[in-house]
């Protein structure tokens, strides 16, 4: 999960030829000076139909949507938020794919092999862990009348300062699962472990939650935060003066919506929180996407200029049928011009009441109300919400607030991962994990609060 900007992999039906699209397909893409991995992936869903990703992991580009036409055995690979395309023929009994790779500026040759996606290890016997773990339900937002999470007290007598967990952008279950990597799962063990109560929950349309609907605006789910909060202060175990707010992305955001209203934490983290107005970060994220795979500097001030004319039609027409008109025009008459079904799907994920507030949302407007400590991290690596950029802006806002801290992780990438070469290998394969520097930086800046002062 990421910013508010459409995402996540598209539907696609599954292939009618040999050699189904499910799993992974490689190839090197030659570009001037070398050539890089380019990792398409597929996973077929229940429904039949097939999640699409991209990865360049040289540039640190990863899960990018992708979208997906078929005709016989012509296959075409569509990533919106790089502009870019791959149009190949099945071959080799549909175990290779040979075609064009295009984006803007740039056309050239790439041929693709397929491979399974790996059988996951066994899983071990889960160990009891050293704590507490209690399965809980409690009053959501006004939305979503119950919502359901995993309460971990530590070892010991307690009080504990506590925290609630809030996931970014979509709908997630309690852990942040994102292709079996669970950061909120695997931070939640570490601050347990490690003396603070953890409250992490199952997102609004997710287990008891509700049946899933629109998708919830940052300042909608501020009520479903205040609620976790409600939880722990009802909680013998967990230290009414000390009760924080760690939010992740979106999440992050969330958090600090809270924090400058009545009744707020007392200390908030935010992990790749938006600093940018939605405007400025998803033009942010596209621009750096396409810089990593070598698009020239007059090419993205172009792709700017069209992608904020879209924007402009978005704010200025309230009639949501006439501006999926515009906008599924402009988007078929671009310089990279998209096929009608996927413009037109396109043009009504932007025009959703989610997204229309995403756009103008500007993270940094109230932070002046904001009086509780605040710890702010981003990764140097993230390609979703630039450290440097989201980061000035998030500060600036708070520049009133004397108990701010800011960092930057060196290489730590939007999912709070560190550099791959840090992994733990298990079974043989690298097993993504969520930053040791990140985990202990929140776990002392959180000790560091103390109890509060009598």
């Amino acid at each position: 999960a990421q910013s508010g900007a459409p995402a996540g992999g598209g539907p696609v039906r599954p292939a009618a030829v040999p050699g189904a699209l499910d799993g992974f397909w490689k190839g090197p893409l030659k570009v001037p000076g070398g050539s890089l991995e380019v990792i398409f992936r597929f996973l077929k869903l229940t429904s039949g139909d097939y999640f699409g990703t991209l990865d360049v992991p040289m540039q640190k580009v990863s899960h990018l949507e992708v979208q997906v036409t078929q005709s016989h055995d012509t296959v075409q690979f569509y990533a919106p938020a790089a502009g870019s395309r791959f149009v190949g023929v099945l071959a080799a009994g549909g175990q290779q794919l040979v075609g064009t790779w295009q984006q803007p500026g740039f056309k050239v040759a790439m041929a693709l092999a397929h491979s399974a996606v790996p059988v996951a290890a066994a899983a071990s016997t889960r160990l009891t862990p050293p704590y507490r773990e209690e399965n809980v339900t409690f009053g959501g937002g006004a939305a979503s009348a119950r919502l359901a999470g995993t309460f971990t007290v530590p070892a010991g007598p307690g009080p504990f300062p506590a925290v609630v967990l809030v996931s970014d952008a979509g709908v997630q279950d309690r852990n942040g699962a994102v292709e079996g990597y669970a950061p909120l799962g695997q931070l939640a063990d570490y601050l347990t472990r490690r003396g603070i109560a953890v409250l992490r929950f199952d997102d609004r349309g997710m287990g008891q939650g509700g049946a899933p609907g629109p998708e919830p605006t940052a300042a909608e789910l501020v009520s479903d935060a205040q609620a976790g909060l409600s939880f722990l202060r009802n909680r013998p175990e967990a230290d009414s003066s000390r009760l924080g707010l760690i939010g992740h992305g979106e999440g992050g955001n969330v958090a600090l919506l809270a924090a400058a209203q009545p009744l707020p934490p007392a200390f908030v983290v935010t992990l790749a929180a938006a600093g940018l107005p939605g405007r400025e970060l998803v033009i942010q994220q596209q621009s750096t996407t396409l810089r990593q795979l070598g698009t020239d500097n007059a090419e993205l001030a172009a792709i700017a200029k069209r992608q904020q004319a879209v924007f402009d039609v978005i704010g200025r027409t309230p009639d949501n049928d006439l501006a999926r008109m515009m906008v599924t025009n402009l988007l078929r008459h671009s310089s990279s011009p998209t096929d009608a079904a996927t413009a037109q799907r396109r043009a009504a994920e932007m025009t959703t009441p989610r997204y229309r507030y995403f756009l103008d949302f500007d993270p940094a407007a109230n932070l002046k109300f904001v009086a509780c400590p605040v710890l702010l991290l981003n990764g140097t690596a993230d390609g979703f919400v630039s450290a440097d950029a989201n980061l000035a802006a998030l500060e600036k806002g708070l520049k009133t607030n004397k108990g701010l801290m800011v960092k930057k992780l060196p290489g730590v990438n939007h999912l709070f991962q560190p550099e791959p070469g840090q992994w733990p290998v298990v079974a043989g394969q690298p097993k993504p994990t969520f930053s040791p520097l990140a985990e202990e930086t929140i776990r002392a800046w959180i000790t560091e609060r103390g109890p509060a002062k009598k």
